[in-house]
């Protein structure tokens, strides 16, 4: 039957499968040594049995259509206990007759198949004879075989490594292109981007690496395996293994943030008041963590103790800065610590190092001021809320610095407020807080009609200035910064909104953003970009 496929094997290492003559294969002993080499080849490439067999299936199917005409419809069986070869075609009963080679009408096959009973859409089997391969046919089944059996490979592959995404992998390097390095797991290969390497640490081929794999992608050439030795998890893992009451679930890591190679600050938390989260990842004289140090190739690693207490948390993450006070901003995520001018630099760290990774480990926006920078900042503040008061109202400065210092900041604070809360202040009576009030009421109204005078003025179109979440006042400085229509703010950041920070010199340089005054929030910004988006893109 396979007299033309003597050799026939599959590549990428498969042991030769061999196909036997007609002749051959009438001894029962080399049908069942055609068993046994499927069997060889599952076990080798760890792939299902049947998987092979079927793929042996397609390949005679294919080589049969050629000997008998396309139009039919084959059907190969190899029987998986005895090795037996069979070759059948089918035919399907049918209304009207499309394909004479694989159809039949009702009638037909009462005369061809007598003493049978047949219904529309039943199919009817007839044994062909075995055939003998060609030169050509034996090269179609090969690349049958091969395609299958190397997709069932990959998938296999694929399967085996989805599960190990998250983890720590060890391999050896390879080879090095272009800065990225190729590591060898085993039974695949991985790869290590230049920017998921460690800055400035050296790695050769034939060296064993440890990594985090971060991705396990499906392609159509095969899969591929992300690994990293910058990314935060890494370090992560890296304390999964090394502290045993971390991977016993009694310390939990809270938050990991990293400048790779440098500096790390993990923060760990423990579920049992009796142990030490900090002393445990230490280890005895500092045994686990230097051995983690040494993986990370020197970097240096702040365990902090983490805490519901937000204050004390930005105190501990910005050691060895001593900070005198936090005020926290949870509307906008943003932090201002205050300390001294001895304890700045300390704060800020080298090139703005020991404050980056801090805002990374807390997930809030630090704004470092010293005590001398705040207070002129407080009075700033104070005398431009008087003076807005004073302009609004038509108060005097001491009776406008009196309703700062008591809390009514705006005037739509007093436009909202009832006679009795201001009249509680002492020197206003009840009938100075009616005309207190009444005056907010006018001077809104009027600042209202001066903004839609302005809008106009400025020339924004009706998309924008019909865009949700835009107030009066944002659209009018929107307008002031040339960003007049809905596409010109869908190009925009949400850093651009509310500020930002830059890198310039080594140091953090905080940005401020076009809508910075009205406190929006980073996920706030990030909304008014996308409807705008979803608008103009759509």
């Amino acid at each position: 039957m396979l007299s033309r496929l003597k050799s026939l094997y599959l590549q990428n290492g498969l042991k030769p499968i061999f196909f036997w003559s007609n002749k051959m294969l009438n001894r029962g002993l080399d049908k069942l040594e055609l068993l046994r080499i499927v069997d060889a080849v599952a076990n080798e490439k760890s792939i299902d049995k049947g998987l092979i067999i079927s793929s042996m299936e397609s390949a005679i199917e294919r080589a049969a259509l050629t000997k008998f005409g396309n139009d039919n419809r084959i059907k190969a069986i190899i029987d998986q206990e005895t090795g037996e070869i069979s070759i059948k075609k089918i035919i399907e009963v049918v209304e009207t007759v499309e394909n004479a080679s694989s159809e039949i009408t009702i009638e037909q096959a009462k005369k061809v198949y007598k003493d049978q009973e047949y219904k529309i859409g039943d199919q009817i089997t007839e044994n062909l004879p075995q055939i003998d391969f060609g030169r050509i046919a034996a090269q179609s089944a090969k690349q049958v075989i091969s395609s299958k059996v190397r997709e069932a490979e990959k998938t296999r592959q694929y399967n085996d490594f989805i599960d190990k995404q998250g983890q720590i992998l060890s391999g050896i390097i390879k080879r090095l292109e272009y800065g990225n390095v190729i590591v060898d797991l085993g039974k695949s290969e991985a790869v290590i981007k230049k920017d998921e390497l460690i800055p400035r640490e050296i790695l050769k081929t034939g060296d064993r690496v440890k990594a985090y794999c971060y991705e396990v992608r499906k392609e159509l050439k095969g899969h591929q395996i992300f690994l990293s030795r910058a990314h935060p998890q890494f370090l992560s893992r890296l304390f999964f293994q090394e502290v045993p009451e971390i991977y016993e679930g009694i310390i939990e890591i809270k938050s990991v943030a990293r400048d790779p190679g440098s500096r790390a600050k993990i923060c760990v938390f423990s579920k049992d008041s009796s142990i030490d989260p900090v002393g445990a990842c230490v280890g005895m004289r500092g045994s686990r963590v230097q051995t983690i140090v040494n993986e990370l190739n020197g970097e240096k690693i702040d365990i902090i103790k983490w805490t519901e207490d937000l204050p004390s948390l930005i105190s501990e993450s910005l050691s060895p800065a001593e900070i005198q006070k936090v005020l926290i901003h949870q509307d906008n995520k943003r932090i201002e610590v205050i300390l001294t001018e001895e304890n700045l630099s300390k704060a800020i760290g080298r090139r703005g190092q020991n404050v980056r990774l801090a805002s990374k480990l807390t997930n809030y926006e630090i704004d470092i001021l010293t005590d001398i920078e705040d207070s002129d900042r407080r009075q700033s503040e104070f005398k431009d809320k008087s003076e807005t008061l004073i302009r609004n109202l038509e108060v005097d400065e001491t009776l406008g610095q009196l309703l700062v210092s008591e809390g009514f900041q705006t005037t739509e604070d007093i436009s909202q407020s009832k006679p009795d809360d201001i009249s509680k202040i002492e020197g206003i009576d009840e009938e100075t807080a009616k005309e207190l009030i009444d005056r907010s009421k006018d001077s809104l109204v009027k600042e209202k009609e001066e903004i839609i005078k302005k809008l106009k003025e400025l020339g924004l179109e009706d998309s924008l200035m019909n865009l949700k979440g835009l107030t009066q006042g944002m659209l009018v400085i929107l307008g002031q910064k040339n960003i007049k229509k809905l596409s010109d703010f869908a190009d925009l950041s949400s850093d651009e909104l509310i500020g930002g920070y830059d890198e310039i010199k080594g140091k953090k340089v905080r940005f401020a953003g076009y809508l910075e005054e009205f406190s929006l929030t980073k996920d706030e910004a990030d909304q008014l970009i996308m409807a705008a988006r979803d608008i103009v893109y759509k």
